[in-house]
């Protein structure tokens, strides 16, 4: 509706004033090359890149340095939507190379896992947690590279599955670390590399869906998620290529000491984490 300032025949100059203002900015004041866009491209690259590679470990690269620049509500949700990007990159290309029902069993337990984990994140046991999960996860990455060949699961076991998969729930739910759980399992079952990177995206991309559609729920999927999202896209594409051929290249017990280091440097930020409040 229009009303107009002041009355018909003072003499002073009248204006339009529409009682619907829209409450959020029109497009044209939202700059259209958002702000730390270099900072943001490099971090996506580099840990599209490292998922790319390896399979997981981006949670280390991801939301800590674009946090560094962007809010904690831009960086996490723009991180699970560069993760079902690169998910469903690598998928396209390898799905062959997935092993479904051990994708399907880790999923499965994964939902199971998330409440908790939800729950380890409002409590005041928040710390106690993180610390004896960073702990044992350093503690394995440690055991592993000392005495691999005493590490070897020949088939799947339903027990291991739904153990990795329930305390990738957890990590998820409460610090959005799902991925070492599952690499302790790729690498207890010796997946080759090719077979290992390819399974944990079957894992991924539902994974990370479902936390897409909660940031949507929440209404933290925002304009400036997808803005920042598009300009990273295309380095992102890059590094899965570039990943992909890193990933072809490693191949045994050099690549599984690769996951083990990887696992070493989760754990630990975990417990420092943990340490520091």
């Amino acid at each position: 509706m229009t009303t107009l300032n002041g009355r018909p025949g003072d003499g002073k100059v009248t204006h339009a004033v529409n009682s619907r203002t829209p409450l959020l900015p029109s497009a044209a004041k939202i700059p259209a090359v958002p702000p730390f866009l270099p900072h943001v491209i490099l971090v996506v690259f580099v840990a599209t890149l490292v998922r790319s590679a390896f399979g997981f470990g981006e949670a280390l690269v991801a939301v800590p340095l674009l946090a560094l620049r962007l809010p904690v509500g831009v960086a996490a949700p723009l991180a699970v939507l560069v993760s079902v990007a690169a998910a469903g990159l690598i998928l396209a290309r390898d799905w062959r190379r997935v092993h479904a029902r051990s994708a399907a069993w880790l999923v499965g337990a994964t939902v199971l896992g998330i409440p908790l984990g939800l729950l380890f994140l409002t409590s005041a046991g928040d710390r106690v947690v993180k610390a004896v999960l960073g702990l044992t996860i350093v503690a394995f990455s440690v055991y592993a590279l000392a005495w691999r060949d005493r590490l070897h699961l020949e088939r799947d076991s339903r027990g291991w599955l739904v153990g990795c998969g329930f305390v990738a729930g957890v990590l998820g739910g409460a610090y959005g670390m799902n991925g070492p759980p599952l690499a302790v399992y790729g690498a207890l079952r010796r997946w080759p590399a090719r077979h290992f990177r390819a399974t944990l995206q079957g894992y991924f991309l539902p994974a990370s869906l479902a936390g897409l559609g909660g940031y949507w729920a929440a209404g933290l999927w925002t304009a400036d998620v997808t803005r920042y999202f598009l300009w990273s896209l295309p380095g992102a594409a890059a590094a899965v290529f570039v990943g992909r051929a890193v990933n072809r290249r490693l191949a045994g017990d050099g690549f599984l000491r690769y996951v083990y280091v990887i696992l070493l440097a989760t754990g630990t930020v975990l417990a420092v984490q943990a340490i520091r409040g």
